[in-house]
């Protein structure tokens, strides 16, 4: 196998047991880096340090990431105005903390045959309303008994 020495030399090409001897002496680990090479490569090293470092750099990794919940807001068919626009005020603050909103509206009973008259003009209403400050991810469309449409912020 080809042994890499703790300090970053190459040793060159030596037996197992010769690496072996060679990580215990110095009391630290032998670690096989690249299994699929011709020979094998191993190195000399302090694995729990490098384990540590290794979840320490996935940490701040995981800071970086910006993470994009969906959150929803349901409406019924009767919903008046003034509900209506300050449902929409919410979508945009939703909007604005970078976060998909799923609009919903719901039919219940005999409301369903409301469907494609009252529940996609108030969804294109909704939709014309926030075009300036969203994308329209999924244009309306029914899901069973409601009719449901997704936004996200312009990036």
């Amino acid at each position: 196998m080809r042994l890499i020495d703790a300090d970053g030399s190459q040793r060159g090409i030596v037996s197992a047991k010769a690496a072996m001897e060679a990580a215990q002496e110095q009391g630290l680990d032998l670690v096989e880096v690249s299994d699929k090479a011709d020979p094998p490569v191993c190195r000399i090293m302090n694995f729990d340090k490098f384990r540590y470092e290794l979840k320490k750099k996935q940490q701040e990794a995981k800071k970086k990431q910006t993470v994009i919940e969906t959150k929803e807001i349901k409406f019924r068919p009767k919903t008046e105005e003034h509900d209506l626009a300050f449902k929409i005020r919410k979508i945009k603050e939703f909007l604005a903390e970078k976060n998909k909103v799923k609009v919903t509206m719901r039919f219940r009973g005999r409301e369903i045959i409301y469907a494609q008259t009252i529940g996609l003009d108030a969804l294109t209403k909704i939709a014309d309303t926030l075009r300036e400050d969203c994308v329209i991810i999924q244009e309306p469309k029914m899901e069973g008994r409601q009719l449901v449409m997704f936004v996200g912020p312009k990036s």
